[in-house]
């Protein structure tokens, strides 16, 4: 809880910040307020809201535990005391910490679904939600896929929310660190799909096998260097390991597209999220026609690549590891 009784830095931050150590008489003072704070500190907004209201409203009315689409007379409720003291507290972790808010409040949204969040994976964000959306569609042609994989799963959202959107699809959540499995695992049994989703802790590939997917959906690590050298403090308040991938952003990437022909059904698809770093393997590969989704939604940097593609990429990409 944020104090002010004898602690200074505590009293200089809501001065700092215009926050009254009081309690706001309604939830649209406590509101003002909270959006008041945001704007001024300047902090970035990418884990899940895009602008200071937004992340005023989902702090508050997460604080005072109400929905995220409460309506407008939710505003003229009074505000009991621990509500604001939560909500100060958030604050000034946001602020001053630099910590995104999902890992304040524990909970993040992807695809329409709700996930517990916390410092052990990445904040759920990718525009392979629409993919999941669309049903893989043109990409995937027959009946509906009945494997799926998700790799480098963090806690585990994107298979998960495959899951939800397919029934009886079976999928696996793979993933080399323990902690964002023990997030997936949680996540599984918030949705009860442990008779759908099995977990495997596996570094890429690994661990899996002979076995062999309709769909492949991945989202690993792809921050070159220097764009991780210059991202926002909140970024860095994330697991390193599920940002950085080398000086081009490729070496996870290199090794995903050499061993995934292995475990794609003979008309399988991978989808593979690369970011900023799209470029770099789009130079790489200049010669082969590589395909690039485009996003109603928002997002860029997923390549498409069907199985029998994966030959001639992985062949291609140990030349240029050898001419290199």
């Amino acid at each position: 809880m944020v104090t002010t009784s004898s602690n200074g830095s505590n009293e200089a931050f809501l001065a700092d910040y215009e926050l009254s150590a009081t309690t706001p008489e309604n939830l649209g003072a406590a509101l003002d307020q909270t959006y008041r704070a945001l704007e001024k500190a300047e902090v970035f907004f990418g884990h899940g809201s895009d602008s200071a209201w937004d992340e005023a409203v989902f702090l508050l009315l997460s604080a005072a535990g109400l929905p995220l689409d409460s309506g407008d007379a939710v505003l003229d409720h009074a505000l009991d005391k621990d509500v604001w003291e939560c909500t100060l507290a958030w604050l000034q972790a946001r602020i001053v910490e630099r910590k995104p808010l999902p890992y304040l409040t524990g909970r993040a949204w992807f695809a329409g679904l709700e996930f517990k969040c916390d410092e052990r994976a990445l904040v759920p964000r990718s525009p392979l939600a629409e993919v999941i959306g669309t049903q893989y569609t043109p990409w995937w042609s027959g009946d509906s896929p009945s494997s799926l994989l998700d790799l480098c799963c963090g806690g585990g959202c994107i298979g998960i929310a495959a899951a939800m959107y397919q029934e009886e699809l079976k999928v696996v959540l793979a993933d080399i660190d323990a902690d964002a499995l023990a997030l997936a695992r949680e996540n599984v049994e918030l949705y009860e799909l442990q008779e759908r989703v099995t977990i495997v802790q596996s570094d890429l590939m690994a661990a899996l096998g002979n076995e062999k997917f309709d769909i492949i959906l991945c989202n690993p690590p792809y921050v070159d260097a220097a764009d991780l050298a210059s991202m926002p403090q909140e970024y860095h308040a994330e697991p390193p390991q599920g940002l950085g991938s080398g000086d081009d952003g490729l070496d996870i990437t290199r090794r995903i597209l050499a061993a995934a022909g292995k475990h794609l059904s003979p008309q399988g698809v991978l989808f593979l999220e690369l970011g900023n770093s799209w470029e770099a393997l789009d130079a790489e590969l200049a010669d082969l026609s590589l395909s690039w989704l485009e996003f109603a939604e928002g997002g860029h940097g997923v390549l498409v690549v069907r199985a029998d593609e994966l030959a001639s990429i992985s062949a291609r990409l140990s030349s240029s590891s050898a001419e290199s």
